[in-house]
């Protein structure tokens, strides 16, 4: 086979949590495990950080990742779900893999995805375990899919366990209450591995110092080690279109004096996420990585470049106005509502799209009734078809029309839109992967 044709294969073959939802969502680690068996268990050779939690894990894995290889370690990169290409998943000091690996590796074991018959997810991670024992990386980031506890990636044992935070995503398979969903994250905390939690939540937080208790776990919540706060004026123009969140950084024991920092993902929700990937830094510093301010500073100018990032608060033009964020569940939202409060405009446009198995009416009671709202439905099987959007969209007091494609939502939004005005395009990770 092929690229495409390996592509074709995994995609209609093997259950997928893009295409077919909850059904691909495996209940134990059994087919991962006996996968890397037969794969001769490259996730024990080599070191690595799990990054898990509701929002965030994608943005403090690319970050960690663009720090880690701005320090001179040779560093995998393994996120989901891909937004144009599938090879974004498995990346090695930013550069995706080769389509040739895809196909290689498909062709190869086959007979064993034939007998064992895993998810697409499962197969996707375990590609990417035995590219990375195969490049003999010095330490890869590992980003957790959905959950953690049953998450095929739980079969590493890191350097590092992250939970960024907790939040109101995927009920119907990791429970109905935080408590719940916090501990099918805290799956991820192994014996004797240091664990940080990016946001202290009352309402959590005991679930995740019980769980490291138990697992004798050093516990740090990062919210409680930096004071992080962005520094008054315009965000600084670099080349481009890019531009640059200024910030500044105190430890909140103010032992360390602090510094500025430069982060060329704009959403002002990154104030949490450099947090978390601060007090990562400093856990692996004690566990004898190198990484200076300097590595700091310079990887955080650029994460985008390095690690090919995309999706986050994101400008797509500037006449009018056009920015999208892959932020899909209620806490996403909110975020993704700060940061338009933020920005100056005269009208605003939302395009806006969803899967069918989100909490549809918590997400869509969170937007504003001001706006002209351009409903579409991602081009995948879970998309909610757009009409289904406009009459609930309606039901919530928001006002629009439904559309054939996010594209034809897009151009009709801009189209519509004068140049003093604001477009913003999400409301799931799959309408962003159609218009970057």
């Amino acid at each position: 086979m092929n690229y495409e044709q390996s592509l074709q294969y995994l995609y209609t073959q093997l259950p997928m949590f893009t295409r077919d939802g909850a059904s691909a969502f495996k209940k134990d680690l059994t087919n991962t495990l006996e996968l890397c068996r037969r794969l001769d268990n490259p996730q024990h050779k080599f070191r690595s950080v799990h990054v898990g939690g509701t929002n965030g894990k994608g943005s403090t894995s690319h970050m960690l990742a663009a720090i880690l290889q701005t320090a001179g370690y040779k560093t995998g990169l393994y996120t989901s779900p891909h937004l144009k290409d599938f090879r974004e998943r498995i990346r090695i000091n930013g550069q995706m893999i080769s389509e040739q690996t895809v196909v290689d590796f498909v062709e190869d074991h086959r007979a064993d995805f034939d007998e064992i018959a895993p998810s697409f997810f499962e197969m996707t991670v375990a590609l990417a375990f035995d590219v990375f024992a195969k490049e003999k990386v010095d330490i890869a980031v590992i980003e957790v899919g959905l959950g953690g506890r049953l998450d095929s990636t739980n079969v590493i044992t890191p350097l590092l366990s992250v939970i960024t935070n907790i939040g109101w995503d995927h009920m119907n398979m990791l429970g109905n209450t935080l408590q719940l969903i916090a501990g099918e994250k805290a799956g991820i905390i192994k014996p004797g591995i240091p664990v940080i939690i990016g946001e202290q939540q009352p309402e959590v937080s005991n679930v995740f110092i019980d769980k490291a208790a138990q697992t004798n776990s050093n516990i740090r919540f990062a919210s409680e080690d930096w004071v992080v706060e962005k520094v008054k004026g315009e965000r600084q123009k670099v080349k481009g279109d890019a531009e640059l969140l200024e910030l500044r950084i105190q430890s909140k024991d103010f032992e360390f004096k602090g510094y500025d920092l430069a982060l060329d993902l704009p959403g002002t929700y990154q104030l949490k996420n450099v947090k978390t990937v601060l007090s990562a830094v400093d856990e692996l510093r004690e566990r004898g990585f190198v990484i200076t301010g300097e590595h700091l500073k310079t990887a955080l100018r650029q994460v985008k470049n390095l690690t090919g990032l995309h999706g986050r608060w994101e400008t797509l033009s500037h006449n009018p106005l056009t920015i999208c964020d892959t932020g899909h569940n209620p806490d996403g939202i909110e975020e993704v509502m700060k940061n338009i409060a933020s920005v100056k405009y005269n009208h605003l446009h939302m395009v806006i799209g969803m899967v069918n198995d989100k909490d549809t009416g918590k997400v869509l009671s969170l937007l504003p009734k001001d706006a002209t709202y351009y409903f579409c439905k991602p081009d995948i099987p879970r998309g909610l078809d757009a009409e289904s959007m406009k009459a609930q969209g309606g039901a919530h007091g928001l006002i629009g029309e439904a559309y054939l494609s996010v594209k034809e939502a897009l151009l009709s939004a801009q189209k519509n839109a004068a140049n003093d005005d604001l477009v913003f395009v999400g409301g799931s990770t799959f309408v962003v992967a159609e218009v970057v």
